[in-house]
């Protein structure tokens, strides 16, 4: 199935089934009225869910819409507008590993065997095309595309076996980041607030079973063996490999935010910027390609993100077709 939030008064949006083209959509706020109430239903409204869906597809009894029409004007929120819990983890040590040596540091030793995450605000999540609002544009705004999960709930201590069972939605993230604000936020040693801004979604959140077999892939469990396709200001940026170089996979990640907490059904976690060592594959983030450049280049070449300058992230499956839709941004300057 795939799902996707409307926008109206509610903060939390208004519940579409999406068609697996994403042409069509109709509204199930019969069976659900939003997907954070579907997430916290979902062994009770699962079939009633899935029937709509298969009506969808083959003839529909329900209105539909246009969902690309939808799209196009600013309609369609981020599939969870909001969430009680919202994590992101750094399962692509390629990209810790560049980062730590920009800083002359080196990664610990730890961090191949006990995941990096931290805990962000989930209150307010970005649509598709909604804009990122900045105050200025010398904070240094970077994209980082991300593959994320969506859970039920969750068991405190559950195994990356038992979190398997609760994983009942994947989506893209575009988890903004601001460069030059991250270096004295870390410096006092309380993680990340100011420097990370909201976060925008795909426009539909899908789940596991309309991924096929890059789905818990050859290439390990909870890892989707498809490649994330990244354009910035128009041009091509990266497209690696969202299973290569994982380690750890999505599956490892929730059971990690649930070593000491159970999670609530609406758990968002995030994989942490997608990254390949092979640097053909190009970059997920900006500030990735720039640690590359200051190495191999001597200084970094590629600038942040400045206002009216836009970003594309994108998943193709093998007959490429996009599975999520697009997250398409600009950035703009904030006004209240």
């Amino acid at each position: 199935m795939k799902f996707a939030s409307l926008k109206n008064q509610n903060p939390d949006g208004s519940l579409l089934i999406v068609s697996r083209d994403l042409k069509r959509a109709s509204s199930v706020t019969d069976i659900a009225p939003t997907l954070q109430h579907a997430l916290e239903h979902w062994p009770h409204l699962e079939r009633a869910l899935l029937d709509a869906y298969e009506d969808l597809e083959c003839g529909n009894e329900r209105p539909e819409f246009d969902f690309q029409a939808l799209l196009r004007d600013g309609e369609i929120a981020a599939p969870l507008p909001r969430t009680h819990q919202w994590m992101d983890g750094s399962a692509y040590l390629s990209h810790v590993e560049r980062v730590r040596r920009a800083r002359n540091d080196t990664v610990p030793d730890s961090f191949y065997h006990d995941p990096l995450m931290y805990q962000g605000g989930g209150d307010a999540m970005l649509g598709p095309r909604d804009d990122i609002r900045v105050l200025s544009e010398d904070w240094g705004v970077d994209l980082e595309g991300e593959v994320g999960v969506i859970t039920g709930d969750v068991a405190m201590g559950a195994t990356p076996a038992e979190a398997s069972e609760a994983v009942r939605l994947l989506v893209l993230i575009n988890d903004i980041s601001y460069r030059k604000l991250i270096p004295p936020e870390l410096a006092k040693g309380f993680g990340f607030v100011n420097s990370k801004g909201a976060n925008a979604l795909s426009p539909v959140a899908v789940t596991p079973d309309e991924l096929g077999s890059e789905w818990n892939s050859t290439k390990g469990a909870g890892k989707l063996d498809y490649r994330l396709v990244c354009y910035v200001r128009d041009a091509w940026f990266g497209n690696p490999n969202a299973a290569d170089d994982m380690t750890f996979s999505l599956f490892d990640l929730v059971s990690h935010a649930a070593k000491t907490r159970e999670l609530k059904a609406g758990t968002l976690i995030g994989s942490g910027t997608i990254s390949n060592h092979d640097v053909a594959t190009g970059y997920a983030c900006i500030m990735e390609k720039r640690l590359v450049e200051q190495v191999e280049l001597g200084a970094a070449k590629t600038d942040f993100l400045r206002f009216g300058e836009t970003i594309s992230i994108d998943m193709f499956d093998h007959n490429g077709d996009t599975i999520f839709g697009a997250i398409e941004q600009k950035v703009a300057r904030y006004k209240a």
